[in-house]
């Protein structure tokens, strides 16, 4: 098995590729061992010393490092991940996604949402993607777009930049009605 990876432009997350799926559906982040019990392959990449978080995509897995150098965390990571292929587990016990959120909007501004929806979806996950995270829709108020950030985008010194100059930008000039963009 070929593990491919990857750098993300937050340098303490990494993007492993084990040329397999990961997740059917959705995504799935887990912040720390305990979120991870639900997750085989999460609940082994914790159990490696150093490991801050595992974020897993269709194809992809993110693991987030603590304070300690790549060169010694990722030949376990690799190792890791390859152990759980090898044993056919599946990546997560439970429903594959955990990346839904109660969404908080008002009710008239229902084709607002929608719209912001589908630009996320068609224009700014799939991007997002690539760089080992996800943004996810949380709610709009008073001009206002939330968004969640997740895996390789949390914590990611770029992802303001990200949100005011892409994000923001992009919801701007397709819906007057947006005047910001806010990380949550």
């Amino acid at each position: 098995m070929f593990i491919q990876t990857e750098a993300t432009p937050n340098p303490a997350t990494l993007k492993f590729i084990p040329g397999r799926d990961v997740l059917a559906d959705g995504t799935a982040d887990f912040r720390s061992k305990g979120d991870a019990v639900a997750s085989p392959l999460a609940a082994r990449l914790f159990a490696i010393d150093g490991v801050n978080g595992v974020f897993l995509g269709s194809d992809f897995i993110s693991v987030t490092k603590g304070n300690i150098e790549w060169q010694h965390l990722k030949p376990m990571v690799l190792g890791a991940i390859m152990e759980h292929y090898m044993s056919g587990a599946a990546a997560t016990d439970e429903e594959d996604a955990n990346d839904s959120s109660a969404e908080n909007y008002d009710p008239q501004d229902e084709s607002i949402v929608a719209t912001i929806k589908e630009l996320l979806e068609t224009r700014v996950r799939p991007a997002v993607a690539q760089d080992g995270g996800d943004i996810t829709f949380s709610g709009f108020r008073d001009g206002v777009v939330y968004l969640h950030m997740r895996g390789a985008c949390s914590g990611c010194p770029s992802s303001t930049a990200t949100l005011r100059h892409g994000i923001e930008n992009l919801l701007k000039h397709f819906l007057p009605e947006v005047q910001a963009v806010e990380p949550i």
